[in-house]
Parts: C-alpha cells; structure tokens; sequence
C-alpha cells in the first residue's frame, strides 16, 4: 500500500488514530492550539487499555483490560491530569500466593524473613543476601540476574514460575533489564511504587480521557480504524497504533504478548486485596484482580474478580507486552528504518514505538511530542516520524 507523505496544505487539519492516552494529550494540546483535530478509534470506546467502567450489575468500577495504578514523579504530568478529573491518593500494594503462603511484594524486610522464618535487621538482611545470591559479575539474562541478587530460594519462589507464565519463555531467554525494575527493599515499606505521586481518579480513567476529548475542535470517530492510505495530502497524521500495522505488517508481525480475563461477580470480599500474584507454574493464571479494592473510598456488598491469563498474541488479539527478543528486534530496526523514510506521519505511544510505557510516560512524551509538533510547524519544519527511539 502506498503510504501519504503529506504535503504543506493545511497545517489546521491533524488526524489521529487511536484514542487512547497519548492519542487524547495531543489532541487536546492542538486544539487548544487551533488546530482541527479528527480522532479515529478501532474500539467501541475511548481509553484504550486503561478503559475503566462501572459494572452495571454490581456498581463497581471496573479495570476492563487490567489494573491500572497512576503513578509519577512528574510534576507537571501530575499537575495536566489534574485538570480532567479528580485523584484520589492511592498506596498501590501487591501480595503473592506461593506454596500455599502469602508474600508482600516486592521482596522486602517483611517478604525475607517471612520466607525464611527469621527475624532479621536491615544490615543483617542485606549480608544475608549477599551470602546466598549467586557469584555472577555480568549477568546476560534474566535468571542470571535474579541469581545474583536474591539467590535461587527467592528467586525460584517469587519470579521464575510467573515470569514463564507471564512471557511463555524461560527466563534464561528474556534480558536482564526486566528484573533491574524490580526493587528489593531492606525496609518493612511495602508500597509498590515509590513516586511522590500516586493516586486513581475517583470515578476511573474513561471520565478523564473523555474530558480531554471535550473540546470544540476534536472530533471522534468510534469504531472507525484509519487506514493510513485515507489521510488527505497535507493533514499531519499522529499514529499511536501498532508500528507494524502502519505498514501494513511487511516485515512481519511484531511479538507481543496478550492477555485473557475472566470476569466473575460473587459476594462480599474475595481476596482482601487489589491484585494477588501467583508465582507457581501449575497455577495457569498469573494474578487475580479485586477491582472494588481500587475505590476504597466506596463500598460495595459484592465483588468483581478477574483472572489473567498470558499466551502468545495472534494478528487478532490486543498487543499489551512488547517482547523484543532477537528476532523481534530484527523486525523492529527494519519498521524503524521505513519509519524515519516516512513523512507527514508521527508514531507515538507505546505501541507505535514498540516500547512498555507506564501512563505517566505516555503523557510526559505526549506533552512533549505536541510542543515539538508546534515549534516545528511555526518554523515551516516537518515533525520527525520517531521522537522517541523505540
């Protein structure tokens, strides 16, 4: 398929696809700055994967597509959400059944003398440690990191059952860096996030994303997927879906991984938590969500939970991890390479850059995609197809 390149036109007209967070920041952002903006979305709704909505048997909001906490250090991120919608403080928590045991998570003070059924301080924790983990002095892979910092109990424990549930590959084959995210905390702190700023909005993520989209100057298609073919010469295209779906999947089709829920109302309270992990590998579910527990400022008599479930995506399942292994990294330098050749277009967000982006993220290069798009405009300039490099 052909792909437009633009032209100079009409620099009012900018098309979108997707109407998803990063999607309803640029938006917002052009119009406010007079431009004529048309927003195309495949689903039946706005929000993309952070979609929430109120459960019309139950009162409960619920997290439609998986759990999604806000959480940043960004001040003025912090300050833009605030102007949709209003945030509740939130001190997400994890736990995880393993061996028919609760655990706090991630690995703290509390999780390793729980574990080891001992009662030790931070300096005597932090030795202990020390003692067990692995002599591995540059670990390549995720197990041989793991090893190295908590030793094989833990680490068997805690991560190598999940995480081949979780990416359908044996951690020797995933890269390192998806454990450095990880923490271990020599403390009793169990948050699982430490940024200043870490709250949910009081009626979920659709209200605020739909306040973005309130504006006289945008537009929204619902259940109306763009075809890239479609953008008229001179309209300046943000696309915030998949990078390879842009073109038409020529090289192949990026690796990602999918999720199934399964829903199920009940009664009073299941789990007495937000989400439960399950680290072991005959439990075919990676975790179970309890969503009224991300509104403790409401109450309900029932209960809504979701079991999650990781497989391999196909062409038509929703992309949610990114795997960016040897072959998909092949793939990827040949999509951005046709990227950069391409004009008139602007990839964004964590699909169109193939990279797993937390919300706070998404917004901040948001934010910072749409000045970028303005300074260029007002020099006569065009906009780079990747500000960001996947």
């Amino acid at each position: 398929m052909q792909k437009k390149t633009g032209g100079e036109g009409n620099r009012k007209d900018v098309w979108i696809a997707g109407a998803g967070l990063s999607a309803a920041v640029v938006a917002r952002e052009l119009a406010e700055a007079g431009h004529h903006v048309q927003v195309f979305e495949a689903r039946d709704h706005i929000a993309g994967n952070c979609y929430t909505e109120r459960d019309p048997e139950t009162g409960i909001i619920l997290h439609r597509y998986g759990p999604h906490i806000f959480h940043t250090g960004d001040d003025e991120v912090w300050d833009y959400v605030n102007r949709f919608t209003t945030f509740v403080p939130y001190d997400h928590k994890v736990w995880t059944t393993v061996g028919g045991r609760v655990f706090p998570l991630p690995i703290s003070l509390a999780t390793i003398n729980q574990f080891y059924g001992r009662a030790m301080g931070p300096a005597e924790a932090r030795d202990f440690l020390a003692d067990i983990a692995e002599d591995i002095p540059h670990p390549e892979n995720f197990e041989e990191q793991a090893l190295s910092m908590i030793g094989r109990d833990l680490y068997e424990a805690f991560f190598k059952g999940y995480t081949e549930k979780q990416w359908g590959r044996s951690p020797t084959e995933l890269p390192a860096s998806i454990l450095k995210r990880l923490p271990v905390r020599f403390s009793y702190e169990g948050s699982y996030f430490a940024h200043a700023h870490q709250a949910l909005p009081r009626d979920g993520y659709t209200p605020m994303v739909e306040a973005m989209l309130d504006h006289p100057s945008i537009t929204v298609h619902i259940s109306k997927a763009l075809d890239p073919a479609n953008v008229p010469d001179g309209v300046h295209l943000f696309w915030s879906g998949p990078l390879d779906a842009y073109f038409d999947h020529v090289h192949g089709h990026l690796g990602y991984r999918t999720l199934d829920f399964r829903h199920e109302r009940t009664s009073g309270d299941f789990q007495g938590c937000p989400v439960m992990n399950y680290g072991e590998p005959d439990v075919p579910y990676t975790r179970i969500t309890e969503h009224k527990h991300f509104a403790p400022w409401e109450s309900h008599d029932s209960t809504i939970i979701t079991r999650e479930y990781s497989r391999e995506a196909g062409p038509d399942d929703i992309p949610y991890y990114p795997i960016r292994l040897t072959n998909e990294k092949k793939q990827l330098a040949l999509y951005v390479k046709a990227a950069q050749e391409t004009q008139g277009v602007t990839f964004l967000g964590r699909l169109a850059t193939y990279r797993y982006l937390d919300m706070d993220v998404c917004i901040r290069e948001a934010l910072d995609a749409s000045r970028a798009f303005l300074a260029a405009e007002a020099k006569g300039e065009r906009l780079p197809a990747l500000l960001v490099s996947p």
